[in-house]
């Protein structure tokens, strides 16, 4: 099958190197001066440095000519861009893929800012020719394009493209699941990323392991009240795109959300934090979406609240914390707050 990755970031271009180890992969940037530099380098080294690009990735700067390429049956687009670009990205893709193609499928995890949609949401407004679904989960960019074992999910209610989605990635050391549970598997992916913007504060403190563990464990708890009253599955999130990916990016030293709540935590400016990381840290962008959702919802996501007040400088992060220790005690498994 023929797979065109439309972004050309850190993770769009590790999945295009896993792709290509079975499949024809073109990988689309918008920037021309970008491509130019993966076609004469074969390498990322703005997102992805020190990783060889295999021959068998092809480099286009020019959209439409990347979707008639997809004109062989069960061939898939993916989207790589961030939440921020999805929209645009789906526009010009519903009118240019061949009807040929088996759909659509995006890799970003987040709420369109503007809108407090979810990506499928977004999708459900410009893609109307298509099917669509998510690929998510535990995923470091650069684990994956190391060729170590990755599981993801992919998400739709479209049997054929999550049949389609299969084919292109599940090979070598990743393993991809199925799921029809759009909303739970993308509320997942968006909310743990605010919470591990809240771990890496913990963290910053030098709160310590406990304190770390607990406020993972209440942050799922926050992530399951909101995704079960917008009709999630309470299972899905003690999957691979729930618990999985919040363990990962909570814990783990390639986490971008987790460098910004350690850099908050050492008292860096939100400003500084985002120019000096240079990539997309979605759940600075995600966390006053999230916070709505939830006001929207009745339901009471205090951790979500807490980052939301540091990101805004209401609160400094020792601050915030404190504020966390002195809410009253409650049943653990009160679903409501």
């Amino acid at each position: 099958m023929r797979i065109a990755i439309f972004g050309a970031g850190a993770w769009g271009t590790a999945l295009a190197v896993h792709a290509s180890g079975r499949h024809p992969v073109t990988l689309w940037a918008r920037d021309e001066s970008l491509v130019a530099s993966l076609r004469r380098d074969r390498r990322n080294e703005r997102y992805l440095p020190g990783v060889a690009l295999p021959a068998q990735i092809e480099f286009a700067d020019d959209a439409a000519a990347a979707c008639r390429w997809l004109d062989a049956p069960g061939s898939l687009a993916v989207v790589a861009t961030p939440v921020a670009g999805l929209r645009d990205t789906l526009r010009a893709l519903d009118g240019a893929l061949p009807g040929a193609s088996a759909g659509v499928v995006w890799l970003c995890k987040g709420i369109e800012a503007s809108t407090g949609r979810l990506p499928h949401e977004v999708a459900a407004d410009e893609l109307r020719r298509h099917a669509a679904g998510v690929l998510s989960g535990p995923s470091f960019a650069q684990e994956v394009a190391a060729g170590l074992p990755v599981a993801l999910t992919i998400a739709s209610t479209s049997p054929a493209l999550q049949a389609a989605t299969v084919d292109a990635f599940h090979h070598g050391p990743a393993r991809i699941y199925r799921s029809d549970d759009v909303v739970g598997v993308e509320l997942g992916g968006a909310l743990k990323n605010v919470m591990a913007i809240a771990a890496g504060i913990c963290d910053g403190l030098a709160l310590g392991q406990n304190a770390r563990a607990a406020l993972i464990t209440r942050g799922l708890a926050e992530t399951v009240r909101l995704g079960t009253a917008m009709g999630a599955r309470a299972e899905t999130f003690m999957g691979l795109t729930g618990l999985g990916d919040l363990v990962l990016t909570c814990t783990g030293d390639l986490s971008r959300n987790r460098q910004v709540g350690l850099a908050l935590a050492a008292g860096e400016s939100l400003a500084a934090i985002v120019a000096r990381l240079g990539h997309v840290a979605e759940g600075v962008h995600c966390a006053q979406a999230a916070e709505t959702l939830a006001r929207a919802h009745g339901v009471d996501m205090p951790i979500v609240s807490a980052v939301n007040a540091v990101l805004a400088g209401r609160h400094s992060a020792r601050d915030a914390v404190l504020a966390l220790l002195s809410r009253e005690p409650r049943n653990e498994n009160d679903r409501t707050t």
